[in-house]
């Protein structure tokens, strides 16, 4: 019966508020922090309240009093005040006509011991392989996720990657993937969201490790190569997303990656035929990292079979014309393929690669330059083979690459980037009189690096 008469004075009072066409909030409607129209209203235990989002922020920095009173807070819980927040939606709905928004009933964040009770009867059912328990508990976890970033970061928080992964290495144990498709679906779904493990300092680093060993297994990979080839387009990003995570936190997982049957041949498929630009992109990242490691045996394997199935080639026209990050990325795979004798002899052999490596220099990145470089100067480095290197240095020349190289070391660069751009002027500079031809537009609205 109180608060009955109070949201009557209060709409009693509305006419009081309005000044012309301007509507003044109640001051009890306003939180003293943001100043702001409370969505949210929580108390504290200082008898003050609050917008959530506003006091979770003061907290969150380190204060442990009541912003207002300043007295020591001596529990942080916040209590929600529901009677606030019906007068507060009730005024709202009042006022519709003066550009107030609907406010609508926030739901009760998710607390801490919700997420540890939940995980604890999820580590239970994945010892059964109760999978549509699981099932049923990760779409849970899902609906909490989706609700706020709070949630996110109190499942986070409470170790909930750790227990994912082990729960994902279980089920891909089994060799039907079909059979759990779903569950091992919504599990990286989540999981999603929980990365990168670099970041997630609320973990200590040995729950980090435990997380990367269960989806770096090679259960899991297989499961996550699997998903790449044959489930559907959301299947394929989260796999990638996994498998992008694993192989650039440790080379090790890169390695174990590339010794799975497949792996590489189903990456290749989803550069040829893109399903979606952020795949084609995720995808030539996860490569570089397969072949980046040039005292790999494993690398140099990968490097060979990569070629054969025609990566040179198809690197060269997707760099042709191709949005920043995807560049970089196939520039940076095609620098590493000239590590090998195989990627070198297919290089000499198309025509695109002399004018797309040297289009790319000062074009699209610092990065792509730095391996458009890099590869000119390991194929121009071919010793067996000095035909076939004179030949690619006069097309190099042809297509203007000097005159790039000696724009590139007045605008700056990096010290090893450098030192190869200098190597290769010293080496063509006896034949430029006769073979170099400047294109002037690729030189316009440039800009030192430094």
């Amino acid at each position: 019966m109180v608060f009955s008469w109070i949201r009557k004075k209060a709409a009693d009072d509305q006419e009081k508020l309005k000044k012309g066409d301007e509507l003044v909030i109640p001051n009890q409607f306003v939180c003293p922090i943001s100043l702001d129209l409370m969505k949210d209203p929580v108390s504290l235990s200082s008898g003050i309240t609050y917008d959530r989002d506003s006091i979770e922020s003061w907290l969150d920095g380190g204060n442990f009093t009541c912003p207002v009173t300043n007295q020591v807070l001596r529990s942080f819980d916040q209590i929600p005040n529901h009677s606030l927040r019906k007068m507060i939606q009730d005024w709202g709905v009042a006022n519709r006509s003066y550009g107030v928004d609907r406010i609508p009933t926030p739901k009760v964040p998710v607390s801490g011991i919700q997420v540890s009770e939940l995980l604890f009867i999820l580590e239970d059912s994945v010892e059964s392989l109760n999978g549509r328990r699981c099932l049923e508990l990760v779409q849970k976890v899902k609906k909490w996720g989706g609700e706020s970033e709070r949630n996110r970061l109190c499942v986070v928080a409470n170790g909930a990657i750790t227990v994912f992964s082990a729960a994902f290495d279980a089920f891909a144990r089994d060799d039907s993937f079909e059979t759990n498709a779903n569950l091992l679906e919504e599990m990286l779904s989540n999981m999603n969201w929980m990365f990168p493990l670099s970041q997630l300092h609320s973990l200590d680093h040995h729950h980090t490790e435990a997380a990367q060993a269960r989806l770096g297994s090679r259960d899991s990979l297989r499961c996550l190569v699997w998903l790449l080839k044959c489930g559907d387009l959301s299947a394929k990003k989260d796999s990638m997303i996994a498998l992008k995570e694993l192989v650039s936190s440790d080379q090790k997982h890169a390695e174990a990656l590339a010794a799975i049957e497949e792996a590489s041949e189903v990456l290749f498929r989803l550069v040829k035929d893109p399903v979606c630009p952020a795949i084609t992109r995720s995808s030539l990242m996860v490569i570089f990292h397969l072949v980046s490691s040039p005292s790999s045996s494993t690398s140099m394997a990968i490097r060979s079979e990569l070629v054969k199935m025609g990566l040179v080639s198809l690197l060269l026209e997707l760099t042709v014309d191709s949005e920043r990050s995807t560049s970089e990325a196939a520039l940076g795979v095609f620098d590493m393929l000239c590590d090998c004798e195989e990627g070198k002899e297919e290089a000499y052999r198309n025509a695109l690669t002399f004018p797309v490596l040297v289009k790319k220099i000062l074009r699209v990145s610092e990065l792509a330059t730095q391996f458009s470089v890099s590869a000119i100067w390991k194929l121009g480095r071919h010793e067996k083979e000095r035909e076939k290197v004179n030949i690619f240095l006069a097309e190099a020349l042809q297509v203007g690459i000097f005159q790039k190289l000696v724009l590139l070391l007045q605008l700056g660069c990096g010290s090893v980037t450098k030192e190869k751009a200098t190597e290769l002027l010293k080496t063509m500079n006896p034949c430029r009189p006769e073979l170099e031809c400047v294109d002037s537009v690729d030189f316009k609205n440039l800009k030192r690096s430094f």
